[in-house]
């Protein structure tokens, strides 16, 4: 679920002269600057491949593309570790002393950065409305919420956080959704939001509908088998996982991804229990292409009111069929047409055995269709079309 680009070797920048040099404006069609593009993320860069990945590796072939992530503590004078995506997203990594004031080093470092970009539009595009601190008043031509989750309901989540989010729907110029329930929630918030859910690169999940050899450390695993891959945290049911894996001794169940934010210590162990960590994006269509069947055994709580799965749509263009719980957008997107089947802790056993089975005959071409009408490049087209749109509005471009 890594970044399947591979980024440059890193280096430091320690000086605006260095930042003037490594990112400063690139002519564009008929030698006009290209506009630049900050992103301020909570997510590194390279912890799951995820709709930050996809979107900006997208807006990499109109803008310049900056992905700032959390700092990390280091000797020395702030400065940035800054690497290249092949797809031309510079990916930059704040460093600075644990005992320096975070706020005040982190301005310091965007200020110099966008010194350095020269002349052209500025677009902000925020993940984390905790990037406010140290960037709220700073120049920009634009200002992007794209509201991927609920991050004020997640566990561990900064007591400010609710606040910040408030001032950033008022500073926003757009808002993106990443699903249907999130729409709901901020559209009352602000005048000009959007919803974007979850797309899916098609092309690179179908390959798991062709023969692929197993991975090694899946190969031992007996069939029939049923997976998860995404990050495993507080969003995930441990107590239903526990109930599937007892109720289905002959199943085995397979789940890939991070342990985040709970104690390792705590996931069920079962001998059909398979607990394989964390793997590459572009090792995932292996392992789907030897499931079964695919399972997302998502609690029903704060953390996953809003959320919209991408693994649903990558589940399917795997060609598996999948199980969730009954996750509202996943309902009202998959679930009432037919495409992804609904289970609680009283059905799960059933629905999952019920998985294995041959399915309907209109099933696939129905999936198929589903999946025709989504793409990451046709959200960031959208996307982008209202940027622009926007941008001009404002004599920016």
């Amino acid at each position: 679920m890594n970044s399947p680009f591979p980024l440059a070797q890193t280096r430091p920048v320690l000086g605006e002269g260095a930042l003037e040099g490594a990112v400063g404006p690139v002519p564009g069609k008929g030698g006009a600057v290209r506009p630049a593009l900050l992103c301020f993320s909570h997510l590194r860069w390279d912890f799951v491949h995820q709709r930050p990945q996809h979107l900006l590796n997208e807006a990499a072939a109109n803008y310049r593309v900056f992905f700032i992530e959390e700092p990390e503590h280091g000797p020395g004078d702030a400065h940035y570790r800054m690497r290249t995506a092949a797809t031309g997203v510079t990916v930059l990594t704040p460093v600075f002393d644990g005992a320096a004031d975070p706020v005040r080093e982190q301005r310091k470092l965007v200020q110099a950065l966008q010194r350095a970009l020269g002349a052209g539009p500025v677009v902000h595009w925020y993940y984390t409305p905790m990037a406010l601190r140290f960037a709220r008043d700073l120049p920009h031509d634009l200002c992007v919420y794209d509201c991927m989750d609920e991050l004020s309901a997640f566990r561990f989540a900064p007591a400010e956080l609710v606040a910040l989010e408030g001032e950033l729907l008022a500073q926003s110029d757009l808002v993106f959704t990443g699903g249907r329930s999130l729409f709901q929630a901020k559209r009352q918030r602000h005048p000009d939001v959007h919803c974007f859910p979850s797309s899916v690169d098609v092309a690179h999940f179908a390959c798991a509908r062709t023969s692929l050899p197993d991975p090694v450390d899946q190969a031992g695993i007996a069939s029939p088998r049923i997976g998860f891959a995404g990050v495993i945290d507080e969003r995930i049911d441990i107590g239903l996982i526990a109930t599937a894996a007892a109720a289905l001794p002959d199943i085995q169940f397979i789940l890939i991804g991070p342990v985040a934010k709970i104690d390792p210590a705590s996931l069920p162990k079962a001998a059909n229990l398979h607990w394989l960590g964390r793997k590459q994006y572009d090792e995932l269509p292996a392992y789907l292409a030897n499931w079964q069947a695919a399972w997302m055994p998502f609690a029903l709580n704060d953390a996953t009111r809003f959320i919209s799965p991408t693994k649903t749509p990558e589940f399917l263009a795997a060609g598996l069929r999948v199980t969730s719980t009954a996750v509202a957008d996943v309902v009202e997107t998959y679930g009432k047409p037919g495409l992804v089947g609904i289970a609680d802790e009283t059905t799960i056993a059933a629905t999952l055995r019920q998985s294995l089975a041959a399915p309907d005959p209109e099933w696939r071409p129905a999936v198929d269709r589903c999946l025709a009408r989504m793409s990451w490049s046709g959200t960031w087209t959208a996307m982008h079309g209202l940027i622009a749109q926007r941008l001009r509005v404002a004599g920016k471009v």
